[in-house]
């Protein structure tokens, strides 16, 4: 960024001006957020990244300002005073919006909001403090610095034929602006429809450098043939172990159940291995899926600790009355993933019926007949089962429970429970096979309910090459055709996630198209100008879907994050041209004339915080290391999308101007006509 201000103003000590005013704007940036009582961590430091590109953008338009009032001639305290003067309010203005633009951010709902908050709040507050350097500690050193004549430099000759170049292709433009309108409009069109090209994820794959895998057996097999299991797994990556690539290795047998089997992998450093986490993850799943008697599972975290469900997983659920019938649709269901779905594969059940349980019946009647009282029955079994607590004996402050149970070698298989013996009321002794049924089944280790309703989940893997919300679709056409109409299907975890995430995002945009158009109609005290800013902003989110696409991004959190900052980056570069074309048409301009002036004036900081803004994305694109996936995808955004959206600023906005701010008279003019209506009335003072 500092060597742009240098090639842009040909002189180092006009570019060590805005250089001073980064670190200044940044340090007071961090102390506002240790006052918010916020960290220093991955969301904050990224906000920080971004906001370096932002800051200097103010102090660029003021230092620009004043060096051109200095070129005309003007002395140096009269020319930080007056280039300010020109440019207070288009600073305040960008100030506002971009403000407008990264507190919605912050109070985005659910998860992404409580994930972003301190991004869009350390954002807003270095935008704030960065304009009030701008004016304050830039005209005051601009006017300490003593005149001199400017050099001639081969770079000037050729920013000037470029200056030329973009006024004539202007005016070509101004000649048929339905044409240029056109043109633009089918160029958005065109990259709205790439949209829905897009993959939609919660989260860009990360490598995190560890790997997590879950394994689960049959239902009442034990710790034994968990262990053995266990064994097995780790056999598999002993490889792995041998070579480097795995530097730990952590087991857990019996987690949360006795069938359960955790383990966690921990990687090499991503600079010691050739492989990524994705990588040798994928040549896992084939080797742990061959594995009989047991159903695996490969994942990973990611940055923000938003994944419940695998890495490349995807959990459903369907919902329904009755356990038996949603368990034949999920079977169903489940036959037909496998045979008909190319993007999803491996679909797992987990309501499993095997648990083996065993039932007693009591034939009441039968009881009765004989006269044998059913807490009698209870008791025994109760008893020669598990041990009845008959007394706590007290003695020496202690507490000594008397437990009456059966000895260990009483009861070996159920059917032994039947010839046990009770005791009738008249002291005759029946055997308990007279009287009782045993009924042995398999029922399902746990009953899962969801929105309040009898629910059965399914585990599926999203197949390489497939995006989250791809597979999601697929699901649900299926299910459409498959599924009854007593039994729904739900998303779970990170799929239910990404739902809740989009819709959120939605309402935001609305939310910051409304703000920033609010802001502007307050700050330019009219609707046309805002209606001219506001018109462009459409044109630069098509140029970032079109930057994502280019790139293979996703559509992530992150991205759309990007998207909504981006609102507030083009609104600001707008801000710049339409500003100065009203102050030309308050002096008596007209409509082209003033715009086409203030295209002429107002094309260097243009081009200077444009340039600024997406080289200050380019550190987020060129990081490499952990996390680096999810940075990279608000870099493109800014980077692309600003950098494709210079057309729009440049040509669009005043082609929009033209069209627009005709139906508006000039702020002179309406004032103007105010006087000349309160003196007819005879209140004009």
């Amino acid at each position: 960024m500092i060597g742009t201000i240098r090639l842009f103003t040909g002189s180092m000590r006009l570019t060590l001006i805005p250089a001073i005013a980064i670190p200044i704007s940044l340090l007071g940036t961090l102390a506002a957020s240790w006052a918010l009582g916020f960290s220093i961590n991955i969301l904050t430091l990224l906000a920080l990244v971004l906001a370096a590109g932002l800051i200097v953008d103010d102090a660029i338009v003021v230092l620009e300002s004043v060096q051109r009032q200095r070129a005309d001639g003007t002395g140096p305290s009269a020319a930080a005073v007056v280039g300010t003067r020109k440019v207070f309010f288009a600073v305040i203005a960008t100030t506002a919006v971009l403000i407008a633009v990264f507190v919605p951010i912050a109070f985005l709902p659910g998860t992404a909001g409580r994930l972003f908050q301190e991004f869009g709040l350390v954002l807003a507050v270095a935008v704030a403090i960065s304009s009030f350097v701008a004016l304050s500690l830039v005209p005051a050193v601009m006017a300490r610095l003593p005149a001199s004549a400017p050099r001639q430099r081969r770079v000037s000759d050729w920013g000037n034929r470029l200056a030329q170049s973009y006024h004539a292709s202007l005016k070509m433009v101004l000649n048929a602006p339905r044409r240029t309108a056109s043109i633009c409009v089918l160029a958005a069109a065109s990259a709205a429809g790439l949209y829905t090209l897009l993959d939609q994820e919660l989260l860009p794959a990360e490598d995190r450098g560890t790997i997590y895998l879950f394994a689960k057996g049959p239902d009442g097999v034990g710790l034994n043939y968990t262990e053995r299991q266990a064994d097995r797994m780790e056999n598999i990556l002993i490889p792995l172990l041998e070579r480097g690539e795995i530097i730990a290795l952590f087991t857990v047998v019996g987690r949360w159940d006795p069938n359960n089997v955790f383990m966690l992998a921990k990687l090499a450093d991503w600079r010691e291995r050739e492989r990524s986490q994705q990588e040798i993850a994928a040549d896992l799943k084939p080797l742990f899926a061959d594995l009989p008697g047991v159903t695996t599972r490969i994942f990973s975290a990611n940055s923000l600790n938003l994944r419940g469900a695998s890495s490349g997983g995807l959990s459903v659920a369907l919902l329904g009355t009755d356990y038996d019938e949603i368990y034949a649709a999920a079977r169903e269901y489940t036959e037909q993933i496998r045979s008909k779905l190319d993007s999803v594969s491996r679909p797992r059940i987990g309501y499993d019926p095997s648990q083996p349980q065993l039932s007693v019946e009591i034939d009441r009647e039968r009881a009765s007949d004989l006269n044998i009282p059913l807490e009698d029955v209870a008791q025994t079994l109760r008893v020669m089962v598990d041990g009845a607590r008959i007394v706590d004996l007290n003695a020496d402050d202690e507490t000594v429970p008397i437990i009456l149970e059966a000895g260990s070698d009483k009861i070996r298989d159920p059917s032994d429970l039947v010839n046990l013996y009770v005791r009738t009321r008249s002291g005759a002794l029946v055997p308990l096979s007279s009287i009782v049924r045993l009924d042995e089944r398999g029922v399902a280790s746990q009953l899962d309910r969801r929105e309040q309703r009898r629910a059965i989940e399914i585990d599926v893997e999203i197949q390489p090459g497939f995006a989250m919300q791809t597979a999601v679709d697929d699901l649900f056409e299926l299910a459409d055709e498959v599924l009854p109409d007593s039994v729904t299907l739900i998303t779970r975890g990170e799929a239910a996630a990404l739902a809740e995430t989009n819709r959120e995002t939605l309402i935001t945009y609305g939310f910051a198209l409304l703000i920033v158009f609010l802001v502007l109609v307050a700050q330019f005290e009219g609707v046309t100008s805002a209606l001219v800013i506001m018109a462009i902003v459409p044109f630069g989110l098509a140029a970032a879907i079109c930057a994502l696409f280019l790139t293979g991004t996703s559509l992530n959190i992150y991205s759309q994050v990007g998207l909504v900052m981006l609102i507030g980056l083009i609104a600001k570069n707008g801000i710049l041209l339409v500003e100065f074309a009203d102050q030309l048409r308050d002096r008596g301009f007209a409509v082209r004339e003033a715009i086409e002036e203030a295209a002429r004036i107002r094309l260097r900081p243009i081009v200077m915080t444009l340039v600024s803004t997406v080289l200050g994305a380019l550190p987020l694109i060129l990081a490499s290391g952990p996390g680096s996936e999810a940075r990279s995808a608000v870099g493109w955004v800014v980077f692309g999308g600003m950098g494709l959206a210079t057309f729009f600023t440049l040509y669009l906005t005043p082609v929009a101007y033209l069209g627009i701010a005709r139906f508006a008279k000039s702020r002179a003019a309406s004032g103007k006509q105010l006087h000349q209506e309160l003196a007819q009335e005879g209140l004009q003072e």
